[in-house]
């Protein structure tokens, strides 16, 4: 693995990251999350993409594995943790 890749790897991470916890819950949950999330994420989406035939063959393909993976794990987290509950 180069510098270059995993400079785009942190890229995507971050793009897919605050774009997953903006969709879940309306703010960006700050940089350096955001971009755990998202590389997280991208290990888990590419996985999941490969389970099921997906060719993860460019950066528009690998920002939507990712971000579908992020949004995965945000799911996960928010269960684990009840922070996705709403308060009374």
């Amino acid at each position: 693995m180069t510098l270059g890749s995993i400079v785009v790897w942190i890229i995507v991470g971050l793009i897919a990251g605050f774009l997953a916890s903006k969709v879940l819950s309306g703010h960006g949950m700050g940089l350096i999350w955001d971009i755990v999330v998202g590389i997280l994420g991208a290990f888990v989406g590419g996985w999941l993409a490969g389970l099921v035939g997906i060719a993860v063959t460019n950066i528009l393909v690998q920002i939507i594995v990712a971000f579908v993976g992020a949004v995965i794990l945000l799911v996960i987290f928010r269960a684990v943790t009840g922070r996705g509950k709403l308060r009374s």
